[in-house]
């Protein structure tokens, strides 16, 4: 009699914890409130931000909308700084971080990674005359650059034969170009885009690429049915020629062969 209650008990114990419906992820919570919350920039151009129209534009701005488009949701952008875009999607307060993130190992101990969705270019920027088809081109031409950052020891390996000038600061190699003691310049291009903002009508393009630290897309931790779909549309895109498309009109050059 003892026996047969126990077993009984627990069966209806087991029965009860089959009953309970597994807890809802990250992308089951997209799909039932239709809104994927994103942390982007809104002061870092060409990624993030804001037009003349007072709405946020850039490369992580397109991206946000791609995937919230192909995931079949509205998307609300959450405007984030440096120091607070992965504390943002620690803290549950957005879905996706998408701003100009790089991938290291300390942030990879707090947040997961996408396959990379955008390049980050280091670059030699000018006039669009003359043209500029190899490092060698570079040789003889009065290049600025700030004194120690990564562009000056990118331009030490990559183009030897070229003029250097150092700056101690960003704003003094930038002052130089624009004021034609230069004829070029070296920096990111962040860098480069804000100065066409501010100067629509400067002669200037991106010259040459020194180097590519490419941006990912961060997930919170665990939340791998997310994780895959994110990589699914970035695959999707890469393969169609969506974000050459995109990093051609915000970079100024093709997203190319973007590590997995």
């Amino acid at each position: 009699m003892t026996a047969r209650f126990l077993i009984t008990a627990a069966l209806g114990f087991m029965a009860s914890f089959a009953a309970v419906p597994a807890l809802a992820d990250a992308l089951d919570e997209i799909v039932s409130r239709n809104t994927i919350r994103v942390a982007v920039p809104t002061d870092y151009p060409p990624f993030g931000s804001v037009g003349p129209d007072m709405q946020p534009r850039g490369m992580d701005i397109d991206v946000a909308r791609l995937i919230a488009e192909k995931l079949g949701v509205q998307v609300e952008l959450v405007p984030v700084t440096a120091p607070n875009r992965v504390a943002f999607l620690q803290t549950g307060k957005t879905d996706l971080t998408i701003s100009s993130l790089g991938k290291t190992e300390e942030r990879s101990k707090a947040i997961d990674f996408s396959i990379a969705y955008s390049p980050f270019f280091d670059a030699v920027f000018g006039a669009k005359e003359p043209p500029v088809e190899d490092y060698s081109d570079l040789d003889g031409k009065v290049i600025a650059v700030t004194r120690g950052s990564m562009q000056d020891q990118e331009l030490q390996e990559l183009a030897p034969g070229a003029v250097v000038q150092r700056f101690e600061d960003n704003a003094s190699t930038i002052a130089a170009f624009m004021s034609g003691q230069s004829e070029m310049f070296a920096s990111g291009t962040p860098v480069a885009a804000a100065i066409n903002e501010q100067n629509p009508d400067l002669d200037m393009e991106l010259k040459i690429i020194l180097a590519n630290a490419p941006c990912y897309v961060g997930v919170a931790k665990g939340e791998t049915r997310l994780l895959e779909k994110v990589n699914e549309i970035i695959r999707a895109a890469k393969a169609s020629g969506e974000l050459d498309r995109l990093s051609n009109e915000w970079l100024g050059a093709p997203a190319g062969d973007l590590p997995e």
